[in-house]
């Protein structure tokens, strides 16, 4: 009988576990364990003949997650999952923000030398600045209007907030001093934060983009300023480097499946722990906050945006929906716009049409500065706060919500775990107690995932608008 390659390796790997583990005992079957994730992947791509994209092959891996995550619940698995599962979410995370600082540097570099005047750049800056300021008021003051028509904090119990007050406690204040180190910075701090002292020890740090940033765009610029014949052998090296750097990443997201799989049921498992049904009687009690982010997260996505493309571009919206949801599907499963960024400038490029120059620009920036998801996140989460203490916010406070998030996105670039930071400073700016930030810790991972998706689209959105007015300028 004629095997196939394929059969053949999964009866050798048959074998060799069964020897293993007469031979080597509990420690093979640690090594065993420890592949079982890739393995099983391994085995259902052997015997599935159909040929899936990469979005649906995420898409289902997400599928898999869920229902993985819910038997390691029920069966009480959860030291398995973190011990054997979530190292491979976390593989998949490192793997995308190993290869953002070099794809960030090249293309910046290589997309505004190849602008063909000082001119264009300044068009391109100035765009691209003004619609993610823009961008970013919309989405908190839609935060706004959403949140004082619900009145999620009305209803919420006063039992519920003396227990996530205790179990939280700890974590609000850490990030309350996270926010008190932000606001005792000059005032200027953040133009400081741009210039690095040592640009391959910010090259080495993910969260020292924006000095990357600057770094590309100087690079770029004395490119343009100087003769072509000078910068050359420069540039072609660039181009060479820029194409082995978008093959890598084709390569890393062979790995996307699993990564996406180990990242959702490892998440699904922490937030219910061994108890699935009180985690989702915190969830309840948080619901009708949950679902005024998400309503608004989701408004956002559809129309907003889409809203947006229609005025602005040529661009069907249902066509940018559409090519999209790749870079959605990283994001939510990564809570990342940085780690996706290799995702997004690819199908920005390959799906939207948006030529390398802008895309290069508009979207490494985007993916530092640009938090509309964040803002409504924040907008929503700091009136809920409020409401449940009893506050009656004024109009003068609520402009004092959407100036001070909006301003706490740029000055908070590179900080840390920046969204519960603003919203500590945007409660310090309102006057509530930021110790409420413990009633929302519990969902706060969960709600990371959704506006990360918010985030990263409007990256992809900016993007189209730029790019639009860039070729009816040129």
């Amino acid at each position: 009988m004629k095997l196939t390659l394929q059969t053949k390796i999964l009866i050798g790997i048959l074998i060799g576990n069964t020897l293993g583990a007469i031979l080597f005992g509990s420690f093979f079957l640690n090594t065993l364990m420890a592949i079982a994730v890739p393995l099983t992947f391994f085995i259902l791509k052997s015997f599935v003949r159909i040929k899936l994209n990469l979005q649906t092959e995420i898409l289902l891996s997400m599928l898999l997650g869920v229902i993985f995550g819910s038997l390691a619940i029920h069966y009480r698995l959860v030291e398995f999952t973190a011990m054997f599962v979530k190292p491979y979410g976390a593989i998949f995370i490192s793997l995308l923000k190993a290869i953002a600082v070099p794809l960030v540097f090249v293309s910046l570099v290589k997309g505004i030398s190849s602008l063909s005047d000082m001119s264009r750049l300044s068009r391109l800056s100035i765009r691209t600045i003004i619609l993610y300021m823009s961008t970013t008021v919309i989405a908190i003051s839609f935060g706004l209007l959403l949140v004082n028509i619900v009145n999620p904090g009305n209803s919420f119990s006063e039992v519920k907030k003396q227990e996530l007050r205790a179990k939280f406690a700890k974590e609000a204040e850490a990030k309350t001093e996270d926010a008190k180190k932000v606001n005792d910075r000059p005032p200027l701090q953040f133009l400081l934060d741009f210039i690095p002292d040592n640009m391959f020890k910010a090259a080495g740090d993910n969260s020292k983009m924006l000095q990357i940033i600057f770094i590309a765009i100087i690079f770029g610029i004395a490119m343009i300023m100087l003769p072509d014949k000078d910068v050359l052998a420069f540039k072609n090296f660039v181009d060479s480097l820029n194409e082995i750097i978008l093959k890598v990443i084709d390569i890393i997201m062979l790995y996307a499946p699993i990564g996406v799989f180990a990242l959702i049921s490892s998440l699904l498992v922490e937030f219910g722990g061994n108890n699935l049904s009180d985690a989702l009687d915190l969830f309840i009690a948080l619901g009708s906050y949950s679902l005024t982010v998400i309503v608004g997260l989701m408004l956002m996505l559809f129309f907003i945006y889409p809203t947006l493309i229609f005025i602005f571009t040529k661009v069907k919206p249902g066509h940018y929906l559409k090519a999209v949801i790749p870079i959605q599907m990283v994001a939510f499963s990564t809570s990342s716009s940085a780690a996706t960024l290799p995702v997004t400038m690819e199908h920005c490029e390959k799906s939207l049409g948006i030529s390398k120059e802008v895309a290069s620009f508009v979207l490494p920036i985007g993916a530092t500065i640009n938090m509309d998801g964040t803002g409504l996140y924040q907008s929503v989460s700091a009136v809920f706060i409020a409401q449940v203490f009893g506050y009656d916010l004024t109009m003068q406070q609520q402009l004092n919500i959407i100036l001070t998030a909006t301003l706490a996105s740029i000055g908070t670039a590179g900080v840390p775990g920046a969204g519960i930071v603003m919203l500590v400073i945007v409660l310090n700016a309102i006057g509530i107690a930021t110790e409420g930030i413990a009633l929302i810790f519990a969902v706060e991972r969960i709600l990371d995932m959704f506006r990360t998706v918010v985030n990263v689209t409007g990256d992809a959105a900016v993007a189209v608008i730029v790019d639009s007015k860039d070729k009816e300028n040129t």
